[in-house]
């Protein structure tokens, strides 16, 4: 199973719109829940969070709050449900890579893992935030779990080049691992046939 990392308990939403307009009771009301829920989280009361998200959802489907919905279900094991919301938050808003990316971590982690759906949203995370250093090192771990070992190695790399240090272990290991499989390979040509 790959090393994802869960969704980053710092990468929530905190509002619908960046100055959201007070016209609307029922969007003042669901930006209140958001508002609310995200505070519940800093305080690490994921139910109350839950609840209060799930509010928001029902007074105003929008993407921040699908997106913290799928959070407190992630924290709560819930991966179904986490899946489900963050599918609907991406439909709302697709171009939002942290929505790709706790997507991928809920289907690799989940009970039937899904690496294929996985690798995929991956993907489109990199393409939307190619500089993010944790996303190329979510998408090297589930490209090394899945036997794709050149393609790991260079995402690897590629996120020890945006600093994160614990990719250097990954890249040594990944490297003899692809070694390792050349020696075979060559050994495997150079019997002669009985």
């Amino acid at each position: 199973m790959a090393n994802t990392s869960a969704p980053s308990s710092r990468r929530w939403a905190s509002s619908v719109t960046p100055q959201s307009s007070a016209s609307d009771p029922a969007e003042t009301e669901a930006l209140r829940c958001l508002e609310q829920g995200t505070t519940k989280l800093e305080e690490g009361d994921v139910q109350g969070a839950k609840a209060l998200y799930q509010r928001s959802v029902e007074i105003k489907r929008n993407a921040s709050s699908l997106f913290n919905l799928g959070v407190t279900h992630y924290h709560l094991k819930e991966f179904d449900e986490a899946i489900s919301a963050w599918k609907e938050s991406i439909a709302l808003q697709p171009s939002s890579p942290d929505a790709h990316t706790n997507l991928a971590s809920a289907y690799i982690i989940s009970p039937v893992s899904r690496p294929d759906l996985a690798l995929h949203h991956l993907e489109i995370a990199s393409s939307l935030s190619p500089e993010d250093p944790e996303i190329a090192f979510n998408h090297a771990a589930v490209l090394e779990a899945t036997g794709r070992l050149e393609e790991a190695l260079e995402k690897y790399k590629r996120s020890k080049e945006f600093g994160v240090e614990r990719a250097a272990v990954h890249i040594r290991n990944v490297g003899a691992k692809i070694l390792g499989k050349k020696m075979k390979e060559a050994q495997k040509s150079e019997k002669p046939e009985e």
